[in-house]
């Protein structure tokens, strides 16, 4: 009899939560080559350290491992769509899509009619979630939010008249139009803009444009990345402009702080700052041990970010059931990441997370603050 109960007891036992002796699969499709392995290439050595850590820990709530399974989208739209349809063939409970809302918008057809949840690496376009329907989620503070904390940062320095530079070729790089719009409505006067298109570098034209202001603006906010940003700053500095330069977190990276003297003193949003004693500062340390080198962009800790999402949603589902994933996912608050704590509860598929502003100061980096932008002045998310 005590064998019986005892065969019984262990029957309900499995019967309660069977995910448990299960792996979750999760699908990568990401750029590792091309031209968003700026971004994509350190987020993934993120993921790889936090998927590690979790498996040796037994898996997820002690006893579900993960299994990554990965594809080199290249950069292109076309291949993520083709990779992202393979994973799904493949049996992925969740999808991780490239750091940029284009070419993880080219798959939301594949994902919705899958019912996956996807999260992209680091896409900060809060059309991504708007356009990409209930199974799309970022992993980043969104442009209209960053771009909000920039232009009350500026207004709050005293500068009263700006410029933007912006680029129609992605939802990425129209962020400095919100710039411009929370700046009018402080009372701030745009004295211009300027269109670029990626990949372009020569800049003399636009500069010359700005150069020949009198006066000059007091800021220019720019969402422009590498190569295009280093070559538009060294030759606006080299024509004699010395207005504040606002970045967003796309020059978060080693480029940027080995500009030397045109990139003093450029100030940029991103997701996280390093402070001692804080889990920013306990993750670099981390990824030290791990790869034998420090880490140089914020991009690795947002990999674990990511990683941290997937395992605390996965872990409120009690279960691999992609739509159980998806719904947990869309519930989550206060989930603690190297960077900052994360809630999805609430938003529409972009995360709530703190920004932070960094300043360039001898090629280090400076805290100039981690504000929180005024609720009311954030701009309606939309199709540029």
């Amino acid at each position: 009899m005590k064998r019986l109960a005892l065969t019984t007891a262990l029957a309900t036992l499995g019967m309660i939560s069977p995910a448990l002796a299960e792996t979750l699969k999760v699908g990568v499709a990401t750029a590792q080559t091309g031209g968003l392995a700026t971004y994509d290439a350190p987020v993934i050595e993120g993921v790889h350290i936090a998927v590690d850590e979790i498996n040796e820990a037994g898996g997820i709530g002690g006893n579900m491992p993960i299994e990554l399974l990965e594809k080199d989208v290249r950069s292109d739209a076309a291949q993520t769509a083709i990779a992202v349809q393979e994973l799904v063939d493949e049996g992925v409970s969740v999808l991780v899509l490239p750091c940029d809302a284009d070419p993880s918008l080219a798959a939301m057809g594949i994902v919705s009619g899958a019912m996956i949840p996807a999260i992209s690496t680091c896409a900060s376009s809060p059309t991504l979630p708007m356009v990409g329907g209930e199974y799309m989620f970022a992993n980043f503070p969104g442009d209209n939010v960053q771009a909000t904390v920039s232009a009350e940062w500026a207004w709050e320095q005293g500068m009263k008249t700006g410029y933007i530079l912006y680029s129609p070729d992605t939802q990425y790089t129209t962020l400095p139009l919100y710039f411009a719009e929370v700046f009018d409505a402080l009372g701030g006067e745009m004295l211009g803009q300027d269109t670029y298109s990626i990949g372009q570098q020569d800049f003399s034209a636009i500069v010359t444009r700005i150069a020949s202001l009198d006066p000059q603006p007091d800021v220019i906010m720019t969402a422009a990345y590498e190569p295009d940003f280093p070559s538009f700053l060294n030759a606006l500095r080299a024509a004699g402009v010395t207005s504040q330069v606002i970045g967003s977190d796309g020059i978060d990276s080693p480029t940027t702080f080995s500009l030397g003297a045109p990139a003093e003193g450029l100030v940029f949003t991103t997701a996280g700052y390093a402070a001692e004693g804080s889990p920013l500062a306990e993750f670099n340390a981390k990824y030290e041990d791990v790869t034998g080198a420090p880490s140089q962009t914020v991009f690795n800790a947002v990999g674990y970010d990511l990683v941290k999402v997937i395992e605390a949603a996965t872990e409120a589902a009690g279960s691999t059931d992609p739509q159980a994933i998806r719904d947990a996912l869309a519930n989550l608050e206060g989930v603690q990441g190297a960077t900052s704590v994360i809630t999805y509860k609430g938003t529409d598929g972009m995360p709530v997370r703190e920004v932070s502003m960094i300043r360039v100061k001898e090629g280090e980096r400076e805290l100039v603050g981690q504000p929180s932008p005024t609720a009311e002045l954030i701009p309606a998310p939309r199709m540029q």
